[in-house]
């Protein structure tokens, strides 16, 4: 068992997993969380400012909930984040499509993955039942 002071608060905790938080004041989150969430639902054209001021939330962690793809605003929404690699402006997540794209790319040649999609399902069903376990009947 691992006990922590909650980083918000500072009152000890058992912590298992995740964020050095309490209980109570991950739920105080979750309920900021969902005033914010609704309060967009129904101001849809709201800027980040208006936000955190009706909903008593900073800016840090609007973006963090952005990033983590809990809040999804409409395209028209002027509430954008950037890029963490190219910097432009994207509406949710860490990365644009294009670095996405680009980092999958470096992935697939990193592993020698850049041929896998031009084989046929025919020749992957081979491989595949070549390289299966086998088992001796001992009876």
């Amino acid at each position: 068992m691992v006990v922590k002071n909650c980083r918000k608060c500072g009152r000890l905790f058992n912590h298992v997993a995740g964020p050095s938080i309490c209980p109570a004041c991950q739920q105080e989150i979750e309920d900021k969380f969902q005033a914010v969430k609704k309060y967009i639902q129904q101001h849809g054209r709201a800027d980040m400012e208006e936000i955190c001021t009706e909903c008593d939330v900073d800016t840090a962690q609007i973006q963090t909930w952005i990033r983590q793809e809990r809040l999804q605003f409409s395209d028209d929404s002027p509430i954008k984040v950037s890029c963490e690699m190219c910097g432009s402006m994207i509406s949710g997540g860490r990365f644009c499509a294009a670095c996405k794209d680009k980092m999958a790319r470096q992935l697939n040649s990193a592993m020698g993955l850049s041929g896998v999609m031009t084989e046929t399902p025919d020749e992957v069903k081979k491989v595949r039942s070549s390289n299966r376990m086998r088992f001796l009947d001992n009876r």
